[in-house]
C-alpha cells in the first residue's frame, strides 16, 4: 500500500473522505485534504473518479529544510531518473507556512535547482520548464521547516473537467458544485424521480454536475492531460483499462438519464455560455435552458416527484450591487416559498443578511468555501407545515415534577448569572435520579447572523441508564424530560439539542452525531466563543471550566502562553485578552485548530503572535526549545489516536506534567485540569519539583455545585520560585 493525499476545498474534508473510501481507499480527513492509503489503481482512479478533490500527491521525500542549502540537498538526494526523462519538461508548484523560507518562489526555484543540477551531473543534459502541461508536476510543501516533496498526478486541478468552454465573472468551482448537490441530497433526489433546476445557473455549472452525477459519468473522462501519462512509473495499461471501464459506465449511464434538468438566467449571455458547455460535456439533450429572472421562476410542468432547486446566486463579492441583492433573495424565496411545495431548496452564500432575507428557515446550514470566501449552503425543506398546531399532551406525573424543578432551579440561579453577566450555564444535572441527563443553557446568536437577537438553546446530555432500566423507559424518560426543559424555560424544540446514550455491542455509546455545520456564537467574560450544539460529543466550550478559564486570563499578562490539548482554543483565547505576550495552541485535531483560530480571530488575536500547531503534546514538548510563563493542560481522559501514542491521564500525567516543567519558566506557572473523577494526581512525584496548590474545589462554578468532582485544578509552580 501507497500513501497518497488528496487536496480540496476547506469544507469538502469529509465527504472526500467518504468519496475515497467508496473507491477502496483507506482514508482520513485533514485540514483542506484527505490521506489515503492504496495502490496506484486506487490514485488513478481518485483522479479520474473524484468529484471533489483538487488534487492528487504521491510522496517522494520527507525531509527537515531549515535553510535552503538543506532544502536543495533532500531534492537531489531524490533519485530524479525513475520519474522523469533527461529530455523531459517539469514544473514546480511551492507552498510555505510557519519556516524559515517564506518565499515560495525562491522555494520552488531552490526545488528545480537540484533537480536540473543533477540530471546535468549524471546524464550531461538537462529537463525543461513546463508550466502549463508538464510531463512530471512536483508539489513542495514547507511547514515548520519540514518539507514534503510530492508528485503532482492530477497535473491540473481536477476541478477543470475539460468541458467548460464559456464562464461569467465568478464562476463556480466544479468540486464545489458537487459538494453543494451531494449536501442538498441531489443522488437521493434524483433516484426517488425528482428534477433540478437552477435559476441563476450562469454557466450551467450546477446543472452539468448534477447531470454528470445522475448518470454516473467519471468527471475526469473529458480531460486529455493528467500529470502522470508522461510519468516515468505510469501504468499505461491500468490506465487504459480503468478509462474505458469509466467510459462504458459513461455511455449506459447517458443512456439511461433522464431530461430533468432546467436553467435560467436573467442574462441571455450566460444561457448561451450554459448550452455551450452543456455541449461539451455531453448532456445538452437533457438539459432545458431559458432566459428568465427570478420573479418569474416557476415549477416546471409534467414533473410529479420533488425536485430540488439549487443555486449560487450573486452575493455582492464580486458580482451585484448589494443593494440591490436582498430583492433578488427575497424574490426567490417567495418563488421557493409559493410555486415548489414538497421540493427541497439549497441556496449558497457568503452573506448571512442576504440568506435571511430568502425569509425561509434553513434545516441546515453547511460551511464551504468559494475559493477563499467562506459561505454558507443553506438547505430548505419546502413540504408545507400544519397551519394549526397540535394541542399538546399534558406532561405527566414525572415530566411536570421534572419541569418544576427546572424552574426552580432557573429561579435561584437567576440573580447571580445576571448580577455576574453569564449567559451559558448548567440549569439541572441529574436532580432527579429518574431523570439522568444534565441540561445547559446558551445564550447564543447563529454565526451566520452575528447581530441578530441572543436567544437561548438548550443541551441535553443524557447519562447512562443503570442496566435494571429497559431501554424503553430511559428513552421516554428522556423525551419527557426534553418537553419539561423545553415548557420551563420557553425554548422551542428546535433550539434544544439532545445527546442520547444508546446501547450497543461493547456497552453503552453515544449515537452518531450529526454534519450539519450550524455553529452559535455565545458571549462570556466580555469574549466571543463558537460553539456547536449537534455535531459533536462536547459543544466546543466546557461550562464547568468557566473559573478556570477566568484564572488563565488574571495568569496570562505578560507571559508567553502554551495551551496543550487546546482543543477549540478557549483557553488561549482567555489568555489574549488577558495581555499574553504570545499564545501558541497544540492540539493534534486540525479541525479543532481551525475552530480555535476562528475563536481566536472572533476576539481580534491573529497573526504571529497566536500560532496553531497540530502535534501530540507530548510530542510538542519533547522538540520544543521555547520557555513559558504560562502552561495549561487539560489532557483527555484517555486518548487512543492514530497519530500519536495512547495516552491515560492517570497513568501518565505526571510524565506529561514534568515534560511541561522543562519548558517553564523560573517563574512559571502550569494549569493543570481533567475532568476524570477518580484522577489521583501523583503529588509525591511532582513534589520534587514543584510546589502544588490543589485549586480544584475553588474552580467549581456555583451552577455546578451538584457535581464537585466534574473537573480537578491544580496549580503547579517550580520549587525555587516559591508558590507565592
Amino acid at each position: 500500500m501507497t500513501a497518497f493525499f488528496a487536496t480540496c476545498p476547506k469544507g469538502l474534508e469529509y465527504l472526500l473522505r467518504d468519496e475515497l473510501a467508496a473507491l477502496g481507499a483507506d482514508a482520513h480527513e485533514a485540514l483542506a485534504g484527505v490521506r489515503f492509503e492504496g495502490t496506484l489503481e486506487t490514485a488513478y482512479r481518485a483522479c479520474l473518479e473524484s468529484r471533489l478533490a483538487s488534487r492528487v500527491l504521491l510522496p517522494l521525500a520527507e525531509f527537515d529544510a531549515p535553510d535552503a542549502d538543506a532544502l536543495y540537498a533532500g531534492v537531489r538526494a531524490v533519485d530524479w531518473s525513475r520519474h522523469l526523462a533527461a529530455d523531459g519538461s517539469f514544473a514546480v508548484d511551492a507552498v510555505c507556512a510557519q519556516s524559515a523560507l517564506t518565499h515560495s518562489q525562491f522555494v520552488a526555484l531552490r526545488v528545480k535547482d537540484a533537480v536540473v543540477d543533477q540530471f546535468r551531473e549524471r546524464f550531461g543534459a538537462r529537463p525543461d520548464i513546463d508550466v502549463e502541461r508538464p510531463d512530471v508536476r512536483l508539489n513542495l510543501r514547507l511547514k515548520k521547516d519540514r518539507a514534503t516533496l510530492s508528485l503532482d498526478l492530477a497535473g491540473t486541478p481536477l476541478h477543470r473537467r475539460g468541458w467548460r468552454q464559456g464562464q461569467g465573472e465568478a464562476p463556480l468551482k466544479e468540486n464545489l458544485a458537487a459538494a453543494m448537490l451531494l449536501r442538498a441530497q441531489w443522488p437521493a433526489i434524483h433516484a426517488a424521480g425528482g428534477a433540478l433546476l437552477d435559476p441563476m445557473c450562469g454557466s450551467g455549472t450546477l446543472l452539468i454536475e448534477g447531470a454528470l452525477m445522475a448518470a454516473g459519468v467519471a468527471p475526469g473522462l473529458r480531460r486529455d492531460y493528467f500529470g502522470f501519462l508522461r510519468w516515468r512509473g505510469h501504468d499505461a495499461a491500468l490506465w487504459q483499462r480503468l478509462r474505458g471501464d469509466a467510459e462504458a459506465r459513461a455511455a449506459e449511464g447517458l443512456r439511461g438519464l433522464r431530461a430533468c434538468f432546467f436553467g435560467s438566467d436573467a442574462d441571455a449571455a450566460m444561457i448561451a455560455a450554459a448550452k455551450r458547455n452543456a455541449q461539451a460535456a455531453g448532456v445538452a439533450g437533457f438539459v432545458k435552458l431559458e432566459r428568465r429572472d427570478v420573479a418569474h421562476l416557476e415549477r416546471p410542468a409534467g414533473l410529479d416527484a420533488p425536485g430540488l432547486v439549487i443555486t449560487n446566486p450573486p452575493y455582492g463579492e464580486r458580482l451585484g450591487e448589494r443593494s440591490a441583492l436582498p430583492a433578488l433573495y427575497r424574490a426567490l424565496g417567495e418563488r421557493l416559498r409559493e410555486g415548489f411545495p414538497g421540493w427541497r431548496a439549497a441556496v449558497l452564500t457568503s452573506d448571512a443578511e442576504l440568506g435571511h432575507a430568502i425569509g425561509l428557515r434553513a434545516e441546515k446550514r453547511y460551511t464551504l468555501y468559494n475559493g477563499a470566501l467562506e459561505c454558507a449552503l443553506l438547505c430548505f425543506d419546502l413540504t408545507p407545515r400544519e397551519e394549526a398546531p397540535r394541542e399538546a399532551k399534558p406532561l405527566s406525573a414525572g415530566a411536570a415534577m421534572a419541569k418544576n424543578r427546572i424552574l426552580k432551579n432557573a429561579r435561584h440561579l437567576r440573580k447571580r448569572l445576571v448580577r455576574e453577566g453569564i449567559t451559558c450555564y448548567r440549569v439541572y444535572d441529574q436532580d432527579l435520579p429518574e431523570y439522568a441527563a444534565a441540561i445547559d443553557v446558551y445564550t447564543a446568536v447563529p454565526e451566520t447572523a452575528p447581530q441578530a437577537s441572543p436567544l437561548p438553546w438548550l443541551h441535553v446530555q443524557e447519562y447512562q441508564a443503570p442496566a435494571d432500566v429497559p431501554e424503553h423507559v430511559a428513552r421516554d424518560r428522556l423525551r419527557d424530560l426534553v418537553r419539561a426543559a423545553g415548557e420551563a424555560l420557553e425554548v422551542p424544540r428546535e433550539r434544544i439539542a439532545v445527546k442520547q446514550r444508546r446501547r450497543g455491542k461493547g456497552g453503552a455509546k453515544y449515537g452518531r452525531f450529526d454534519e450539519r455545520g450550524e455553529f452559535l456564537l455565545v458571549e462570556e467574560g466580555g469574549l466571543r466563543l463558537r460553539i456547536n450544539l449537534t455535531d459533536y460529543l462536547d459543544t466546543g466550550l466546557f461550562l464547568d471550566h468557566r473559573l478556570v478559564r477566568a484564572r488563565v486570563r488574571e495568569l496570562a499578562r505578560g507571559r508567553r502562553c502554551l495551551n496543550l490539548f487546546a482543543y477549540t482554543g478557549t483557553a488561549s483565547v482567555y489568555a489574549a485578552a488577558g495581555g499574553a505576550l504570545e499564545t501558541v495552541s497544540v492540539d493534534l485535531s486540525a479541525t479543532y485548530l481551525d475552530w480555535a483560530s476562528r475563536n481566536l480571530a472572533l476576539n481580534g488575536f491573529s497573526g504571529h503572535a497566536h500560532r496553531l500547531v497540530q502535534a501530540d503534546a507530548l510530542d510538542f514538548l519533547a522538540n520544543e526549545r521555547g520557555r513559558y510563563g504560562l502552561i495549561y493542560v487539560d489532557p483527555p481522559t484517555f486518548s487512543n489516536s492514530k497519530r500519536a501514542d495512547d495516552f491515560d491521564v492517570q497513568r501518565d500525567h505526571a510524565r506529561l506534567l514534568a515534560a511541561c516543567g522543562e519548558r517553564l519558566e523560573r517563574d512559571g506557572v502550569i494549569v493543570f485540569s481533567n475532568n476524570f473523577r477518580r484522577f489521583r494526581l501523583d503529588a509525591e512525584a511532582l513534589a520534587t519539583r514543584f510546589v502544588i496548590e490543589d485549586w480544584s474545589r475553588a474552580s467549581i462554578p456555583f451552577d455546578f455545585g451538584r457535581r464537585a468532582d466534574i473537573h480537578g485544578c491544580w496549580l503547579l509552580r517550580p520549587l525555587a520560585s516559591g508558590s507565592g
